[in-house]
């Protein structure tokens, strides 16, 4: 083709080559610091390469899990805070994969917008390295995409993945019984989900993101995006100690929706909901909305992020390994027969 006096570039269309590419090194370091046993490249290929076998793995069965943040995202992005976003999404992939007894291996996040600001997606990132690092998940690549017309100028979008690796015959859940210890591990907050009912909340409360916390110190914006826990760590040390049953995140559908996933037919669970303090974020948000109670309970975590089941004669041995571990604990309850969850007592 001859050359075009004025000719219209990919940069005229709104797309940055040059940026994503300087996105893709400053990131490098970040990643570099999530190596572990398996990686086999860095990033920049069409594609990520693990080895199983140099994990240490010998009859490995292979666990994916993939996820958002939700709206979550629009706090951050309204108040310009990024830098625990990316926490977020890696929580929220590899909390599911140790419920089904997995190690988790590698991460791969997809970042999209409509116009790249290196600087503020180069946070985002180093937080999903930050995420990935704490829970030695290997962070081996991504995709960037830079797409004008599909987001309004400042917006994005993250989704992440996650794979895991057990060996065979080391699933979860096994073995739940009539009688199984239910522990549950405190969360940090709100987590990563509910936000749609939250953010629905706040403005019924006419306060700006900006407004000192009326239920802790900062502004409401900070407290809002406290980042969700991550309980990889914890929880696979509990289930090495011997009689995890079951592991359940709570996330959207609280504990009403989620403990049942992992019960088999035939049995529920019962909880005392005196056994533990509610956090003050559910407390103004109940509040602010009025909120029944088991609308909460179905909505958000209350106050606990994982459960445990556990075999009667080992809660104790397990709590211990948990609390050693830098979790709170609370026993919540037991599993009984019957379906679903049964509530005592009220939040206190």
């Amino acid at each position: 083709m001859t050359a075009k006096k004025n000719g219209i570039t990919y940069a005229d269309a709104g797309v940055d080559i040059d940026a994503g590419n300087a996105l893709v090194e400053r990131i490098k370091p970040a990643a570099r610091r999530t190596n572990r046993p398996g990686v086999m490249a860095g990033l920049g290929g069409f594609g990520a390469l693990f080895d199983l076998k140099a994990a240490g793995y010998k009859d490995p069965i292979l666990v994916a899990a993939t996820d958002g943040v939700g709206t979550k995202l629009r706090i951050a992005i309204d108040t310009g805070n990024v830098s625990t976003i990316g926490i977020d999404l890696v929580a929220m992939c590899v909390n599911d994969l140790v419920c089904q007894g997995a190690e988790p291996l590698f991460f791969l996040d997809y970042f999209a917008t409509g116009k790249l600001e290196t600087e503020a997606a180069a946070t985002i990132i180093e937080g999903i390295a930050e995420g990935c690092a704490a829970t030695g998940c290997a962070l081996i690549g991504g995709e960037t995409a830079e797409m004008p017309g599909m987001y309004e100028a400042g917006d994005f979008d993250l989704a992440g993945f996650a794979v895991g690796a057990m060996e065979r015959g080391q699933d979860l859940p096994a073995g739940v019984a009539e009688g199984d210890v239910l522990l549950g591990l405190a969360s940090s907050g709100v987590h990563s989900n509910g936000y749609s009912l939250v953010r629905k909340l706040v403005e019924v409360s006419g306060l700006g993101w900006d407004a000192d916390c009326p239920f802790g110190a900062g502004s409401l914006g900070e407290a809002l995006l406290a980042p969700t826990r991550l309980y990889v760590k914890p929880a696979l040390a509990a289930v090495r100690q011997g009689g995890v049953h079951a592991l359940a995140h709570i996330t959207g559908g609280g504990l009403t929706e989620n403990l049942p996933r992992v019960l088999p037919e035939g049995l529920g669970a019962l909880v005392d909901l005196e056994s533990w303090d509610l956090p003050p974020v559910f407390r103004w948000l109940s509040e602010v909305g009025g909120l029944e109670q088991a609308e909460l309970l179905k909505t958000f975590n209350a106050g606990i992020g994982m459960v445990l089941a556990v075999a009667p004669g080992q809660a104790g041995a397990v709590r211990a390994v948990l609390e050693n571990a830098g979790e709170t604990v609370v026993q919540i309850g037991r599993v009984q027969a019957g379906e679903g969850v049964s509530y005592l007592g009220s939040l206190a």
